[in-house]
């Protein structure tokens, strides 16, 4: 009889995880090549692919690079190589860049499960846990699309899931050591995060790593030697370009903040006026501002960051009943601390990298915040539950309080759902390259007829949405193009290849320049008296584009 009911609650469970794995894929795939539109960097990512699969080189004729030159961002390789079997596949399609994230987000949801059930023992924190990432916008939202730092969180919670299933099984400590170095592979932030997580985790599980030092060397080691590529390409422009683009020491906010104060001393070259205030102090307060804003209500709770493309309207990064739950949450961890270290260390470790740029807080540099809030969330909600079946001795206020939980839960998810499919494109139009897909279309069918092709630069890096949708072949590509110097934020493009020109549309000194030519610029560019012939729409109504045909 027993051993009946054993094998009922398995299945019961089985199929509850099942249900949890099939709601996260749905709500990952649905729609998943159109919405939201693809923009630059994903594009980026897909032509780079093809790129090397035609020619073995990337865009700007670099053989099998560890990191990518686009835009002059050097972004990590690890997603491009992950797509790139998907572009050979499916071809150059949004499909081909986006499964991969999708999946992995995908992935995640049963990691997260494994994970807690491995730390805790406890099968129903385990689903809770899994199902309040399987629906959390946070994730969701960067799931849906080419986003790096997706797949370098799936390679974080492996990693630590396989750390912690090493203490039974040594040997798994091997691969743990290998998906913490491809998380580095994948995403900057990363490689601020895991060495200050794998670190923190030698720490609180010292005596069992102790236990398994022959182990953990050999694990160590295959981790460096794989790691070898990375680490060589640190000595090129890779990490130096972005952190003087992003880096917290290229905001000049400390700097004059240090010569205000010094300024309101008597002597502002004396002693102690240096030691109070110099960069290491300055800038220590800045990053530890910008590390505590991640944990501010508005970020978490109602607006995300202040990227559109980061964040859907009047939505935060996690629900408003996460308040009343990470809360308690909190409050009954410390009560019983006991396995709950891994869990605080990753949420206070998270928002590092973030914190180490000037724009801060932000939502995608510190994406894997998500893994311990929904942990902490979902152990406050049956912790609630717990306490409140003690106190509340009436059946029906009970009953009534969980409904309300339930209530509040769905009404909360419902009304993300609505604001992600119904509002965010129309509100911000702007945050993907809406239009770019239906331009090219029109492009491809006129442009035999003119000799030029010029494109405003209005929007986000238009030539590689062009590439993208042209499906231009690389090879031509790669002979005939410049990449621009940096611009004030770091960044190049390319101005123009072939017979396509990007540059700010001056319209009345353009036309009279440029004969047969297709002028494409936006609605305050293009005059009325121009000869339009096509105006592709935003979401919202809004004209993209007017083109004219010169």
């Amino acid at each position: 009889m027993k051993r009946f009911k054993k094998i009922n609650i398995y299945k019961y469970k089985k199929i509850v995880l099942i249900s949890i794995i099939a709601l996260a894929f749905l709500l990952r795939f649905y729609r998943l090549a159109d919405y939201p539109a693809l923009n630059a960097d994903e594009a980026a990512i897909a032509y780079n692919a093809y790129s090397l699969i035609e020619t073995g080189l990337d865009e700007h004729s670099n053989p099998w690079p560890v990191h990518f030159q686009s835009f002059n961002d050097f972004k990590p390789g690890g997603y491009f190589y992950l797509v790139l079997p998907f572009v050979k596949l499916l071809g150059l399609t949004e499909w081909a860049v986006r499964i991969p994230g999708a999946l992995l987000g995908v992935a995640t949801v049963l990691i997260l499960y494994l994970l807690v059930k491995e730390l805790f023992k406890d099968d129903t924190l385990a689903l809770v846990s899994s199902f309040f990432l399987a629906i959390s916008s946070w994730h969701i939202h960067f799931s849906r699309g080419g986003w790096e730092v997706n797949a370098a969180t799936f390679f974080m919670t492996i990693g630590v899931w396989l750390f912690i299933r090493s203490f039974k099984k040594p040997k798994l400590l091997i691969l743990s050591s290998l998906f913490f170095v491809f998380s580095l592979y994948t995403y900057h932030a990363a490689r601020i995060v895991v060495p200050l997580l794998v670190i923190g985790l030698a720490i609180i599980y010292r005596k069992k790593i102790i236990g398994n030092i022959k182990g953990a060397v050999i694990a160590g080691i295959i981790g460096l030697v794989v790691l070898t590529p990375l680490m060589i390409d640190f000595a090129g422009p890779a990490v130096t370009s972005r952190v003087a683009g992003v880096g917290l020491f290229a905001d000049p906010g400390p700097l004059a903040r240090i010569n205000e104060l010094r300024g309101e001393h008597a002597d502002f070259q004396s002693l102690p006026t240096r030691i109070l205030h110099n960069k290491a102090v300055n800038y220590s307060l800045a990053f530890a501002d910008n590390w505590a804003r991640h944990f501010w209500g508005e970020f978490l709770f109602l607006s995300s960051d202040e990227i559109q493309r980061n964040r859907v309207p009047e939505t935060g990064l996690m629900y408003l009943f996460d308040i009343l739950f990470v809360v308690a949450g909190l409050v009954f961890i410390a009560k019983k601390p006991k396995g709950w270290s891994p869990i605080i260390l990753w949420l206070v470790i998270a928002p590092f990298a973030a914190a180490l740029t000037f724009q801060s807080p932000h939502a995608l540099r510190a994406q894997s915040m998500v893994i311990p809030l929904v942990v902490i969330s979902a152990y406050g909600l049956i912790s609630l539950s717990k306490w409140l079946r003690k106190i509340v001795h009436k059946k029906a206020l009970l009953n009534s309080i969980f409904v309300l939980f339930f209530l509040i839960i769905s009404w909360q998810f419902a009304r993300y759902l609505h604001m992600y499919w119904v509002h965010m494109a129309k509100e911000y139009p702007y945050s993907s390259q809406y239009g770019l897909k239906e331009l090219t279309a029109y492009i491809k069918e006129e442009e035999s007829k003119y000799d030029e092709v010029i494109i405003t630069t209005r929007y986000d890096q238009p030539y590689m949405l062009l590439l993208f949708y042209l499906k231009y072949p690389p090879a031509q590509f790669q002979e005939n193009h410049v990449l621009s110097g940096r611009d004030k934020y770091g960044f190049s493009t390319v101005d123009n290849f072939d017979k396509y020109y990007f540059r700010p549309i001056d319209y009345d000194q353009e036309a009279p320049n440029s004969p047969r030519s297709l002028i494409i610029g936006t609605d305050d560019e293009i005059p009325e008296h121009a000869n339009i012939v096509k105006t592709i729409y935003s979401p919202n109504g809004e004209p993209a584009f007017e083109i004219v045909a010169n």
